[in-house]
């Protein structure tokens, strides 16, 4: 499922060097038990600081004299990376060995988190934060890989039941470990502590994990043209979202001109390579495709409706606590009800829940247009938990529907793929939407404006769900019988 900011862990799996049988480990184990909290903690943190952040948005403009696209960057660049070379790292790690990218992964996260914590104006830390993102992009995929060549064959099904519970556990945590951190110390702290975490992960996974990769991957030829393209593209995109009311129009066009050539250069570069990055063949599956842009346009629309919201909140005078709270009945109905929709799921298909869902999403996100500057808790919960039951309803059946519509042999490319195609929404939604509803400068202070900005956001996204709502009945439709 795509990692979102709800909290959703994505299965980024790769293929898997089974680990000679006298070395798999135990889940019940003393060491195994270890291992497995090394590699949830580890998920978690990256999962942590994507809630965590958010929460902490307002205070890091109004302490470093930040813009509104300077805040929109330090999210983007955190995400940019992420989506961009999340599938770079899974690829890694099957060629150099995954317990060594997960812990560099792990390290560099934590260092990228110390300069974080230390930066002094917006141009910094955004730049910090993209190096942040290379360091959860080297770290994401690895942790179910190790769990499912690791662990005994009969205890690897337990094992990423844990990993999956504790990360949305740790999602839970995030907006009350950012709220308080930057209500009772500084905003510094949320990411430094990530650091005293990251030291935790490797003492867990240091000398426990087994070491293992792909044997055929040290002889493939590393698609680098298709990463750096893919960096381009996404990078390109991004900038001129956000920079659309500012540059000026032959800057504008050019930068729309690279975007789409890193694009065309991109499918022309994995269409020649023997060992692509993403095998294009995948999407000649009807189903893949449109599971896709359907994720595309969901998680676009949940990350700006968590986004908005908390700062709709804070200007209505709720502290970072409060307002990161809001979020928490996205990760309570997931944990609750994910299970009983992959069941139903499983019985009836899924074409329906993954059309309705985001019907209910885009109800919920309606129901958000009541929060304004005077908003109290039962304007924010309707909403909050309609949108949840509709993300409840949809994410496990599209899951479902990626890994179904590729071969078996790229069943981690498909999943890896999808969580790309996830953070990218998020991407371009928080990129775009503060331009297209009006928000600029230091707008997210001013409680007029924020709140004229806010509801126009919430139409948008109720907009993109029902477009994904479309894009799910069309495109799941049963193939004709012949």
């Amino acid at each position: 499922m795509p990692g979102g900011r709800a909290g959703v862990a994505t299965p980024v799996t790769t293929a898997a060097e089974p680990v000679p049988a006298d070395e798999h480990l135990d889940r019940r184990s003393a060491q195994g038990r270890l291992v497995l909290a090394g590699l949830v903690l580890g998920t978690g943190v990256a999962i942590l600081d994507g809630s965590v952040v958010n929460v902490a948005l307002r205070t890091i403009g109004a302490d470093l004299g930040a813009s509104l696209a300077q805040l929109q960057w330090v999210v983007n660049g955190y995400l940019l990376a992420l989506a961009s070379l999340v599938l770079v790292g899974g690829g890694l790690g099957d060629r150099w060995g995954r317990r060594r990218v997960y812990e560099v992964g792990v390290v560099w996260f934590a260092l990228a988190s110390v300069a974080c914590a230390l930066a002094q104006t917006p141009a910094q830390l955004v730049g910090l934060r993209v190096l942040q993102g290379v360091g959860a992009a080297l770290l994401t995929p690895g942790a179910l890989a190790i769990i499912q060549t690791t662990f005994r064959p009969a205890d690897r099904a337990a094992a990423i039941g844990t990993w999956a519970g504790f990360s949305g556990i740790a999602a839970a945590l995030g907006p009350f470990v950012g709220g308080w951190l930057v209500d009772h110390a500084s905003w510094r702290w949320v990411f430094a502590i990530n650091v005293p975490l990251c030291a935790a992960v490797v003492l867990l996974t240091g000398r426990r994990v087994p070491e293992s990769r792909d044997p055929g991957a040290a002889g493939r030829r590393f698609d680098v043209a298709g990463a750096v393209l893919t960096v381009v593209a996404l990078g390109a995109t991004t900038y001129a979202l956000t920079a659309a009311g500012t540059l000026a129009p032959v800057a504008l066009v050019g930068c729309w001109v690279v975007a789409a050539a890193a694009a065309v250069g991109f499918v022309a570069v994995e269409r020649r390579s023997a060992h692509p990055l993403v095998p294009l063949s995948l999407f000649g599956s009807r189903v893949f495709s449109a599971a896709n842009a359907m994720t595309l346009l969901v998680y676009g629309a949940l990350g700006a409706v968590t986004l908005f919201v908390v700062l709709e909140l804070q200007v209505a005078g709720w502290s970072a606590l409060t307002a990161g709270m809001s979020a928490l009945p996205l990760t309570v109905v997931m944990m609750l009800l994910s299970s009983r929709s992959a069941a139903l799921a499983e019985r009836i298909g899924p074409r329906l829940p993954m059309t309705v869902g985001p019907l209910l999403c885009a109800a919920g996100s309606l129901l958000l247009l009541r929060v304004d500057a005077s908003a109290g808790w039962l304007d924010v919960l309707p909403g909050m938990v309609v949108f949840a039951l509709g993300l409840a309803g949809l994410v496990s059946p599209l899951t479902a529907a990626v890994l179904g519509a590729a071969p078996d042999r790229h069943a981690g490319v498909a999943s890896g793929v999808n969580n790309a195609v996830a953070r990218a929404g998020s991407l371009f939604a928080v990129a775009a939407l503060p331009g297209v509803v009006g928000l600029a400068g230091e707008d997210y202070l001013d409680p007029v404006a924020m709140t004229a900005g806010y509801r126009g956001a919430m139409l948008w996204c109720a907009g993109l769900l029902v477009a994904g709502a479309a894009v799910s009945w069309l495109g799941l439709r049963p193939a004709a019988r012949r």
